[in-house]
């Protein structure tokens, strides 16, 4: 047999319990920011770091530049008072080098002429016995020769024209460029052919200070 408040305790036990509820009418937007530090505060700090940064950049280029434009106006000045004394020194030098060309030149014309002892000693070991020297002239082109050849006029031709290739052969006479007889004549005292001979000289090469 159950009691009777034993069973009423035991049904209000398992009556659910329901929340208490109530409508929400607050308006977010109009309620007042209650945050500590704002949004706004940080972008400003940043916006105002980028242009500290920005503005230290463009300082710093703007130091180098005046530096650089400090360097570069002394370099001027340096070259302005130097510059009279540097066109002097190049006026001597153009001076100089007008001056060396000419000794250079006078070198090697002096150069290029055959030393006339040496010259006529060679010439003289190497004449045919049946030649004989008549002159020898040097020119500043070259040298003429006059020879007689001995014996009959064809075989006096074919004598002259051998000699003439003789000295061409020659190797001590490799300053003349070009070997010419130059006239044919018989002598009417000697009955003996006259040959005109002219030995060319080489042009000498301009010298390295002519070419400047």
């Amino acid at each position: 047999m159950e009691l009777p408040f034993l069973k009423k305790k035991s049904e209000a036990a398992v009556v659910p319990l329901v929340p208490s509820w109530h409508p929400n009418f607050r308006n977010y937007e109009k309620l007042p920011d209650i945050k500590v530090v704002r949004t706004a505060f940080f972008v400003n700090v940043a916006a105002v770091a980028v242009a500290c940064v920005a503005l230290s950049i463009f300082g710093l280029q703007e130091y180098k530049l005046h530096q650089l434009n400090g360097q570069l106006a002394e370099l001027q000045r340096q070259i302005d008072r130097d510059k009279k004394k540097s066109d002097q020194a190049v006026g001597l030098f153009k001076k100089f080098q007008a001056e060396e060309a000419k000794l250079a030149e006078v070198d090697a014309f002096l150069k290029s002429k055959p030393v006339i002892s040496d010259l006529l000693l060679r010439l003289g070991q190497t004449l045919p016995k049946n030649i004989a020297m008549d002159s020898f002239d040097i020119r500043e082109a070259g040298l003429a020769l006059r020879v007689s050849v001995r014996g009959a006029a064809d075989a006096a031709s074919s004598v002259a024209n051998a000699y003439l290739e003789q000295l061409r052969a020659d190797k001590e006479l490799a300053r003349f460029d070009d070997f010419a007889i130059t006239n044919f004549s018989r002598n009417p005292n000697t009955g003996r052919l006259s040959v005109d001979i002219f030995l060319k000289l080489k042009a000498a090469a301009p010298s390295a200070a002519a070419k400047k």
